[in-house]
């Protein structure tokens, strides 16, 4: 499984920021025509990017609930300040 729902969430997020700030470009009347219409283009191109995003999203939603993918959880290992994975000759780390 190449995405989570986690990274895609992400993705979705920042997404959306892009489509609310390139929107603002296409409306700021100081701007130049030529400006205002690679703007609209570039909008085009992101709101697409949010749609593929969702749609594969939904559709990882749907597999989850299917059974079909299992989302795989990695529990974190620290090791740092943790005295038993300390030798008794070796320094003590930072912290």
């Amino acid at each position: 499984m190449a995405e989570t729902v986690g990274s895609l969430a992400d993705k979705l997020s920042i997404v959306e920021l892009k489509i609310y700030h390139m929107r603002e470009q296409t409306e700021r009347e100081e701007a130049t025509e030529d400006f205002r219409v690679q703007c609209r283009g570039r909008l085009e191109v992101l709101e697409l990017q949010r749609a593929d995003l969702a749609e594969e999203l939904t559709r990882l939603f749907a597999d989850v609930a299917a059974g079909r993918v299992v989302p795989k959880v990695y529990r974190q290992f620290k090791m740092y300040n943790d005295p038993q994975y300390r030798s008794k000759g070796s320094p003590k780390g930072p912290g």
